[in-house]
């Protein structure tokens, strides 16, 4: 285990760097792990003359629409916080700098031999790079662990460019991006971590905001991690982690032609216009579907539940269940549309189908779902999603099921959805979606923490934070539970949209220091014509429920 702080170094082309990478350089400065010690930059060509605008056309005539489509991008979608907003890194760092002209080819830098030697001079353990070409040659060895960089593209489907623009313009679910130690062989790096985001449907420049984003803590991730194993276990554990073949059979993608940019544009604007009419006649409404067995077991064919669909004015959602005297009391999401704001209300369900009249039971000025129940020393307990308030809160029931007061706040300064408890051979699991930067989702990334005790606010964050960053299968969904020997945790698949479908996903390990699950099942809202998304599931004695966002005629 290391004591000293890593010694890092940033590869740029110049000061002036895009707001993602100033704010990865903010987290490794403000970290206990890591140091900036050196800065090479590449030494600019001055006395260049700008090419005239028809040479420039000439060249990128085939690919004219694309570039223009990006010019229109621009104009209409401007996001916040914007990762690629111009910043000065020398507000930030004062260190030493070593200039170098390395020698180009075609697509290539290679650093000399008297530079090599006065980067090597510096000993830092870790090349950032945010610069430079392709890189090879002894630069790939001046440091102790290497040169660690982003391939923003998922490279087991997406290899060459430009980035985040291919999964829009071909309607991929998913955009991916990779951390990756360079070697010599182009396809042959060392994968470090990997994360998946869902791909904005419409624009490019949403798309690469949100998943620029959400890649930006990998490196101080593993920085972390490379401090606290040491160098020998951590890099024993990425070669046992490259250890497989990995085959590529996509193509090597460029910048789109003219026929392919009107073919996905006309493919992108049909499909906001068809919406467009849709939403002036229907609307989409979230509703509650349930299903009594004989026995208790999970209900598992979906096309026979039931429904419980609320006034148009709102919507029902996040079901959980709670079995008190030989009755089932339905708590749930519920939120009024002018109000804009969840609260969470309580139904009781008898096994013939009759419900109560809703009463809400948790009501603030910020908004609440997903009102995760468990009874814990004789007590009742809800977890309601607090993101708004920044913070997880702990509910203790006083006359249940209608009077909940505040008992804990468990984290604070987090944007923390869907906490989801499980309570396994004498240790608290506590399971939350995180947001740690502006500008990425609340559904990217799985986190899990530890503790001896419900109710508490210490709890340990697991080594392998976050245990899961993948869009698909991240975010909870219900509780977990056990069938059969295993344990499954529900989770959601917001891959094509928010809630779409989910995943069963089957935890295979779960200890303090290692966490891993497979995919059982992926299930979609496919057992009715007029559903559009299906994102929780939970069971109680005989009582299975999910809910399912329905599409309603105004």
């Amino acid at each position: 285990m290391a004591t000293k702080k890593l010694k890092v170094g940033i590869l740029i082309n110049d000061y002036k760097i895009p707001l993602w990478e100033y704010r990865m350089v903010q987290d490794i400065l403000a970290s206990d792990h890591s140091e900036i010690a050196l800065i090479v930059r590449k030494k600019s060509v001055g006395g260049t003359t700008k090419e005239g605008k028809l040479r420039t056309f000439w060249k990128i005539r085939n690919s004219l629409l694309y570039f223009l489509h990006g010019k229109l991008e621009n104009k209409l979608f401007k996001p916040r916080p914007n990762a690629f907003q111009p910043k000065d890194l020398k507000e930030l760092i004062s260190c030493p700098e070593i200039i170098v002209s390395p020698k180009e080819t075609k697509f290539s830098d290679i650093i000399g031999s008297e530079d090599i030697a006065k980067i090597r001079g510096h000993n830092i353990d870790v090349f950032v790079r945010f610069g430079f070409r392709i890189l090879r040659g002894d630069i790939l060895k001046s440091s102790k662990f290497g040169v660690w960089s982003y391939h923003h593209g998922d490279n087991d489907i997406n290899r060459g460019g430009p980035p985040g623009v291919w999964e829009v313009y071909e309607g991929w679910h998913k955009t991916g991006a990779v951390l990756q130690i360079l070697t010599e062989d182009l396809d042959g790096g060392l994968t470090l971590a990997k994360t998946q985001a869902s791909t904005d449907s419409v624009s490019i420049n949403r798309n690469k905001n949100n998943y620029y984003w959400s890649a930006t803590s990998l490196i101080t991730r593993k920085l972390a991690e490379l401090h606290k194993k040491g160098g020998d276990a951590f890099m024993d554990e990425v070669v046992r982690n490259n250890a497989l073949p990995q085959i590529y059979y996509n193509r090597l993608f460029v910048a789109p032609t003219n026929w392919e940019t009107l073919k996905a544009l006309l493919k992108i604007y049909s499909g906001v216009f068809k919406g467009w009419i849709k939403r002036l006649f229907f609307f989409n409404q979230w509703i509650l579907m349930y299903n009594f067995e004989k026995k208790e077991q999970l209900s598992k064919s979906f096309f026979r539940f039931k429904r419980i669909v609320p006034p148009k004015d709102r919507f029902w959602a996040d079901p959980f269940i709670f079995e008190k005297d030989g009755k089932y009391h339905v708590f749930f999401e519920e939120l009024v549309y002018k109000n804009g704001l969840g609260n969470i209300s309580v139904l009781e369900l008898d096994e013939k189908g009759n419900y109560s009249e809703p009463k809400i039971v948790l009501e603030k000025d910020y908004h609440l779902s997903y009102p995760f129940l468990i009874e814990n020393g004789g007590h009742i307990y809800m977890i309601p999603e607090t993101a708004e308030n920044n913070q997880i809160e702990l509910y203790k029931c006083e006359e249940f099921p209608l009077k909940w007061n505040l008992e804990k706040v468990m984290m604070k300064g987090v944007k923390a959805v869907d906490t989801t408890i499980l309570h396994h051979e004498g240790t608290y699991w506590l399971f939350c979606n995180i947001k740690e930067n502006e500008g990425s989702s609340t559904s990217n990334e799985l986190f899990l923490f530890h503790s001896d005790n419900l109710v508490t606010d210490q709890w340990t964050p697991h080594p392998k934070n976050p245990i899961v960053s993948d869009v698909g299968s991240s975010r909870p969904a219900g509780k977990i539970f056990e069938y059969n020997g295993h344990l499954i945790r529900p989770s959601q698949n917001c891959a094509k949209h928010y809630g779409h479908g989910m995943q069963l996903q089957m935890i295979k390990v779960l200890t303090k220091e290692d966490y891993q699950e497979v995919n059982l099942q992926s299930i979609y809202p496919n057992w009715s014509k007029d559903l559009v998304s299906t994102h929780t599931l939970n069971q109680t004695g005989n009582l299975t429920i999910i809910d399912a966002l329905v599409k309603r005629r105004k």
